[in-house]
């Protein structure tokens, strides 16, 4: 059973590793042992797992059912084991956090560091995408994320207010004015992101306004640099923009126009309710975002 375990383990960290070698560092097991136990695991189960090729390493249909089954086992082991040896107190094992890129790098990083140094035990592994992952399938126990949770399977907890604020650097608005009203920005370029990117901006208020997506990405930090560099106005959190607005390289326009605020959620499966690192984690997340918030928006 133990072995069949750790076969199981080293599909899943190649699965989400995208190749044998990447899964052999993470592990800290030989390339050829990580090729052993999965060839060992795929003559047991008589099919195949991945579609091989020399650039690619990709999930054949019942490698995904395999892979959801699992994430599932693992996780109930790993939750079981940290119950039993730390008690609700401490942290351990592998904690993994999905969030944007921007969010991410800017403020989730610093604050992960500061946790793992409180849980020596714990070790925080961190991926930025500004795609909505399917944290279950993916095998995260923590993503957060701004705005209502669409996922009802899933548990969202509030960890900090947001405003959204339009705004454009000194340099575009110098060269085609201030906004002053809504119906203004139809005329204006814009910088729009997502999957895909957003081009219809609803206002708190019920009204909309389709505006000229002059340049789009699905990249959130490339969208920032942009406006940065006078391209148009950006619909930004005040999370992402703070600094620029305050060092003058961004400035908001309309400032009476209220956006939805899409506070910060932290949002986990079911059953990462009861681990102790998930739980300890959002409460540590919780407390230092509230105080981060009141000076970001106060």
């Amino acid at each position: 059973m133990s072995d069949n375990l750790l076969d199981m383990l080293v599909f899943v960290r190649v699965a989400q590793a995208g190749s044998l070698s990447a899964a052999a560092r993470e592990l800290r097991l030989s390339l050829t042992v990580v090729s052993r136990k999965l060839t060992r695991l795929e003559a047991r189960l008589g099919v195949r797992l991945f579609n091989r090729t020399t650039r690619s390493l990709t999930l054949t249909e019942e490698g995904m059912r395999f892979h959801a089954r699992c994430v599932r086992i693992l996780a109930e082991i790993d939750d079981a084991e940290t119950e039993v040896t730390s008690g609700r107190d401490t942290a351990l094992g592998l904690l993994r956090v999905t969030s944007t890129f921007a969010f991410g790098c800017r403020w989730l990083a610093p604050l992960l560091q500061e946790f793992q140094a409180q849980h020596p035990g714990l070790h925080v592994h961190l991926d930025t995408d500004d795609g909505v992952a399917n944290i279950v399938e993916r095998g995260y126990d923590l993503a957060i994320r701004f705005g209502a949770l669409a996922d009802s399977s899933l548990i969202a907890r509030q960890l900090a207010p947001n405003r959204r604020v339009i705004c454009a650097s000194p340099s575009y608005l110098a060269r085609h004015g201030r906004p002053e009203t809504l119906e203004d920005l139809a005329g204006h370029a814009a910088i729009t992101f997502g999957d895909p990117p957003n081009t219809h901006w609803i206002f708190a208020d019920g009204r909309s306004v389709n505006v000229k997506g002059v340049l789009t990405t699905n990249n959130g930090e490339l969208a920032h640099r942009w406006a940065l560099g006078g391209a148009g106005l950006i619909l930004k959190s005040i999370w992402d923009v703070r600094d620029d607005i305050r060092s003058g390289q961004l400035e908001v326009v309309l400032p009476d126009v209220l956006l939805p605020a899409a506070p910060i959620h932290a949002v986990f499966p079911h059953n990462r309710l009861t681990a102790a690192k998930v739980r300890l984690c959002v409460d540590f997340l919780a407390v230092r975002l509230k105080d981060i918030g009141g000076d970001l928006l106060g």
